[in-house]
Parts: C-alpha cells; structure tokens; sequence
C-alpha cells in the first residue's frame, strides 16, 4: 500500500511537470508513460524478490528433489490418492500405471497413464522409486501375478488396503502402507460357513488361553465380532493381557469382556476361572511356540505345553464344558525339537481324555507358521532390510507352510465346530514356501537388489547362518496319509494313534518327576518312547544342563 501511494504521488507529479506544464524537447507523453513502465518494473522486482524471498522458488526445488512415484491403478481409488498426494511433502506423482490398453497415452487430472509393461524404462527415464498400488478390490492372484512383473524394476512398493478394509470415504495418504505378508504370500480367502462359526459362540460363555499371543488375540478379536455372552481372556503377561483387552473395549460389541491373569498351570486358579463363569467353549492358544527358546528351556516347555494343557483340560471336565479347542502346529509331526514333541503330546493328552470324558468334545486343530506373529521370519526380514542388511537365513533350501493369522483363527473356529471328540483337524496350507526365495522377492519388492557372487554390488546380502537347535528343513502336517474332508474344503480330519488314558496318565506322572529335577536326558527319553517319530535333532542344550556340565568340568 506504501509503494502504491508513493507511485500515485510520484506519478501526479511528473504527469504535472513534463505533461501539464511541460518541458521543451521532451514530448509530453512521457509524463503519462515513464510513471506506468516504473510502476510496472517496481512491481515485478517485488514480485521476483517474493517468489525468491518468499519460499515460493525453494518450495518448488524441494517437490522437484521429492521421490518421484507412480500409481498403479488409474480408477477410483487411484484418483484419489493422486488427488490426495497433489500436496504432499513426502513424494510427488509423475504419473499412472494401468492395465486397461485403451487407457495408455491419455492424461488424467494432469498425470500420464502409462502401461505397466514400460515400468523398467520409466524408472530409468522419471527416476522412479516407488509404485503405489490402488487396487484395493482386486484378487490376491492378480496382485501377485503385479508384484512379481515389478521385481525386476527396482522400485519399492508400497499398497493401500483391501476394498474391506478401507473405511468408508476418500483415499488418504494415512491409508498406503508397507507390503504386507498377506500381499507377498495371501492367497484367495474362502467364504466361511457361519453356522459354523457361530454354533460355538453365538450367546455363550467362550474362554481363550493365552489372549494376548498372535493366535489367541485374533481368536478373541473375531469372537467378539460373533457375539458370545461373554468373553474370558486367560493371560499369564500383564502387558499383552491390557494391550488385547484395551483394544477390544475399544470397538463396538455387546460381550461381556473378562481379562483374566493366569497361567494354566495353576490348577487352583484354572479350576476357579472356569468353576465362576461356566463357559461353554475353550480355545487353548496357551503355549511356548519358539523352537530354540523351548530346546533350551526343555522342563518348562513340556509343563506348559503338556501338563498346563492336562491342567485345564481337567478344569474343562470338572465343570462340564461343552467343547474344548487345542491349537496344535504342524511341528507336532514327526518332531524333531521338544516344542513340538510337546505338541504331540498335549494332542495325546486330549485324545486320551476325549474316550474317557464323552461329555466334553475334545479336539485339536493343527496348522503351520502364521505370518507377522511374533517370532516370524516376515518381520525379521522387513527390519534387516530397514536396517542395510544381511538377511539371515538358517538354510538355503528351508521351507515352510504359511497362513495368515486372521484366516487361520477363523478356520479353528470352524474346525472347532465340527468336533464329535478326539478329532484332529488339519488345516490345509496351501503350498510350501521356500524362504530363501520370500527373502529374495521382499527385498526386489523394497526397491533394492540382492547382494551375492552374481552380483557383487547389490545392496542387501543374504547370510546362511546354519539351523538353529530343534529345527527342520521340511515341516509336515500328518503324520499319516489318510487325512478325510470335512464340510469344509480348507480342513481336513487326521487319524492319529494314542495310549490309552490310564497308561498314558502313568507315564505323564514318570515325566513330571524328571521335570521337576529338571532331568533333561531323561525327559528327552520319555519323550521319544511317547511320541511317534520323535527324533532329537542334536545335543542336549538346556542352559541350566550346559552349565552344570561347565562347573563340572571345571571341579574336576
């Protein structure tokens, strides 16, 4: 406003000298014309010093220096993240990938749409290093059919939700997240049964062991949903017991929630529990699951796994529960650690049980490695990757079965329901995956390349670190080959072999006496003439037994 008045001023008065009263040999025009050029050059100098000054240019060099990304999806969802990153300081889009031919060469909202099979030249040519995917309804078949044609590119990927789990309303940038596990390994999900998912639940008492692990947290996440009368959440941790309970108080559900510290055990506070509330199903999660952490702890491995599942397996008898459910795992085959010989064993148990108490229905599912628990080899990988690397692996040509965590909770709920007594389920699971090529595929799907004798200047190296105590190269699911369909076509019922109760309670009693004085060569002997092609794999590495035999050595 100063510098516009000063002009007016400025400018009245030379119209007034060289055009009103005027001067001779200067035309007179110049009053008129030389005030309007000044104004005009004042005003784009202050322009200019704005634009430099002001932020306006080092704005535009800062969204030029932004990661350049494209997205792979020029449909709704697509269009709005596009809209939604038209602003943002983290990355700026040079355009769209789309599948649909007749859309290639077209420009939408100011972006071109390219066709995936040029993503190895544009990345070359804009410098591309991320592709967003906006293809939340698109099946998982596809998806991975897209992920494998980007391995080549080097780029980092990075994806928004299912069309399920995308909240109602627009795309925002809050949505795009990492490649889940689900995204590198999910495969199709079959439609549940919901009379079987809710035969069990709907407006009962439902008791969970171990609430707060990966397995008995998504079971009880997905009970709620179903509507039981009330839900008990059996926890030994303090800390996971809180986390599952807060975040179920947080969502919408008219269960009755019970958080419940205990371990199972105790045989009074089991008894109590369920002598209190009466439930009417039990899912027992409760379990030590790592292999090495287990082979090294062996005594309280086997009295968590075996005898706290006998425990409140006799709690479920004495008050009369209807259906009592075991998480098993595929290590329970042919074992090779003492985490799955317990395993066996606690199916053992509750096959035993099953003959001698028709009135509660007794059953056990059993199912491989579920991906992003804690403990598992995605998450492991994904932080190595973060952090530069190397990728440890225990073995080249290490395979396993995988599942995720929310298909795998919602099969033992089904597979519960379809219990008679003694019935050992096997979830069916998929394909083996090699995880030397799940490393390999995480770390092309990051933007970065693997670093070997091929390629010596890769950016993530691969180390072979050797199998850890008690592992497997190959996991199985039976130990048998007659597995029978049931109703559903994801879970198949097992026939396995098992003592009788009275002889298998007298051996349960011989093994808790070398439990108790922590006879490691002994418990392992047990073990072996209990379980069915129980086979240790190496020496004794119990830290407490290492550590006697050192103070022994050094007495000696």
């Amino acid at each position: 406003m100063a510098v516009t008045k000063a002009m007016i001023a400025y400018g009245l008065l030379f119209a007034a000298i060289f055009t009103a009263y005027g001067v001779q040999g200067v035309p007179r025009t110049i009053g008129l014309i030389q005030p309007m050029l000044l104004l005009l050059a004042v005003g784009v100098t202050r322009a200019f010093a704005s634009f430099w000054l002001g932020g306006l240019y080092q704005s535009q060099l800062k969204r030029a220096a932004l990661p350049k990304v494209l997205i792979y999806g020029a449909g709704a969802s697509g269009r709005q993240l596009a809209a939604a990153l038209a602003n943002s300081h983290e990355m700026r889009v040079v355009g769209f990938l789309d599948d649909d031919d007749r859309l290639h060469g077209h420009v939408l909202n100011g972006l071109p749409i390219y066709s995936p099979a040029d993503l190895p030249g544009l990345v070359e040519a804009l410098k591309v290093s991320d592709v967003l995917l906006a293809l939340p309804s698109v099946s998982r078949r596809r998806r991975n059919e897209i992920l494998n044609q980007m391995r080549q590119a080097h780029v980092a990927v990075r994806t928004l939700p299912s069309v399920t789990e995308l909240a109602q309303g627009k795309v925002s940038t809050a949505d795009l997240r990492e490649l889940d596990i689900d995204d590198l390994l999910g495969r199709e999900p079959v439609t549940p049964n919901h009379i079987l998912l809710g035969k069990n639940i709907v407006g009962k008492v439902v008791l969970v062991t171990g609430a707060g692990g990966s397995i008995g947290g998504e079971l009880c996440r997905q009970i709620q949903r179903i509507g039981p009368a009330s839900l008990l959440m059996v926890e030994q941790s303090e800390f996971a017991l809180y986390e599952i309970h807060q975040e179920l108080q947080a969502k919408p559900g008219g269960a009755r929630l019970v958080p419940l510290l205990a371990s199972v055990q105790d045989a009074e506070r089991m008894r109590e529990i369920m002598a209190t509330w009466q439930p009417d199903t039990v899912y027992h999660a409760a379990a030590y699951k790592h292999v090495p952490l287990v082979e090294h702890n062996p005594a309280e491995g086997i009295k968590n796994n075996v005898l706290g599942t006998l425990t409140a397996a006799r709690a479920a008898v004495e008050q009369k529960v209807a259906d009592f459910v075991l998480i098993s795992t595929d290590k329970a085959v042919r074992p090779t650690n003492i985490m799955g010989a317990s395993k066996r064993l606690a199916e053992m148990v509750l096959q035993a049980l099953a003959a001698t108490a028709p009135a509660t229905k007794f059953s056990m599912v059993r199912f491989g490695n579920v991906l992003g628990s804690s403990g598992s080899v995605v998450p492991k990988f994904r932080q190595q990757i973060r952090d530069g690397g190397p990728i440890t692996l225990t073995h080249p040509e290490i395979t396993r079965y995988f599942m995720t965590i929310p298909e795998a909770a919602q099969l033992v709920i089904q597979a519960g329901a379809m219990a008679r007594g003694g019935d050992v389920f096997v979830l069916d699971m998929g394909q083996p995956v090699k995880i030397m090529d799940l490393a390999r595929r995480m770390i092309e799907l990051s933007g970065l390349t693997v670093r070997d004798e091929a390629n010596p200047d890769g950016d993530i190296e691969i180390e072979v670190i050797g199998l850890r105590p008690g592992e497997k190269l190959y996991e199985e699911l039976l130990i048998g080959d007659n597995p029978k369909p049931t109703a559903h076509p994801r879970i198949m019922k097992a026939h396995e072999d098992f003592l009788p109760w009275p002889e298998l309670e007298e051996k349960l009693k011989a093994l808790k006496l070398a439990l108790d004085v922590n006879d490691v060569a002994v418990v392992r002997a047990m073990l072996a003439q209990l379980v069915s092609g129980y086979q240790p794999s190496g020496e004794i590495v119990d830290w407490v037994y290492l550590e006697q035999e050192l103070a022994a050595e050094a007495d000696s």
